[in-house]
């Protein structure tokens, strides 16, 4: 299988297991800067060059050799599951993708259809119960991760925990695993382990957003989107993401975890 989701600098300073969702765009541009003194012209996930990607061919075996080899620095970083699931509704359900068109084609008027959600129109300007649609999307989340229908689960609403498992399951283990919610700090720690040949000032940073501003704004707080139904689905979906990185299901106004990452513990039950 190898070792999808999987970048490294071009330099071989640090590898970085992607997790949708989690600042990817972010970490992908700061690792670009470390090796070019410039960021990306673009969405760093469009970049054919300049970083090693596991989905581009003459990159597999150099980032097979760095993980296996053990001595580059790994990590990855993840999200409150609550504010992932959230981010990934109105990205990526309601939103116009960056190519003008509806996220992966005709799956969202699957989801009008067999769901009954709005997403705001043909744009997502016009108004609509934002909560009783992402209730809904909800429940296409659930059906797809737990029965594999009406399609395979995507990758911007599967569990964190099963994409950082991938890396431990072949062979790979983190040095490090922060949350998005404490980036800058998560951030230095990888930095300060690591040589690169352009230092970055993580304050001067722009924060790359690639789906700012393609869908509409939310316009409640993050707590009035779950009810009790809501929680107990999140909870279904994502029981290891809030085990094993230490957030707290019982409160959804709560983003930040409510303890430290165990890495062992990550890749004894990540790993089987």
């Amino acid at each position: 299988m190898g070792f999808p989701g999987t970048w490294m600098t071009e330099s071989q300073s640090v590898v970085y297991r992607v997790v949708p969702k989690c600042a990817c765009s972010t970490i992908g541009q700061i690792m670009y800067f470390s090796d070019h003194g410039e960021y990306f012209d673009g969405d760093i996930h469009d970049a054919k060059e300049g970083l090693h990607k596991w989905a581009q061919d003459d990159s597999k075996s150099s980032i097979s050799d760095v993980v296996h080899n053990g001595e580059t620095y790994s990590f990855t970083c993840v999200r409150n599951p609550y504010s992932r699931i959230l981010s990934s509704f109105f990205d990526k359900i309601c939103g116009i993708q960056r190519n003008g068109k509806r996220y992966r084609g005709n799956m969202v008027p699957m989801l009008i259809q067999q769901y009954g959600i709005e997403v705001g129109g043909p744009d997502g300007t016009e108004e609509f119960d934002q909560i009783k649609s992402f209730r809904r999307f909800l429940l296409f989340a659930r059906d797809t991760i737990r029965w594999r229908r009406p399609m395979d689960p995507d990758i911007h609403w599967s569990a964190s925990s099963g994409h950082v498992s991938t890396f431990i399951v072949n062979g790979g283990r983190y040095d490090k695993i922060f949350w998005t919610e404490d980036f800058n700090a998560g951030m230095q720690d990888v930095l300060d382990s690591i040589e690169i040949p352009h230092a970055i000032d993580l304050d001067e940073v722009p924060r790359f957003n690639e789906s700012e501003g393609h869908g509409p704004k939310r316009l409640h707080p993050i707590e009035d989107y779950f009810d009790d139904l809501s929680m107990h689905l999140v909870y279904e979906i994502y029981k290891r993401d809030f085990d094993l990185f230490k957030y707290d299901f019982e409160n959804p106004a709560n983003k930040k975890p409510v303890g430290e990452i165990d890495l062992d513990e990550i890749h004894a039950k990540l790993g089987d």
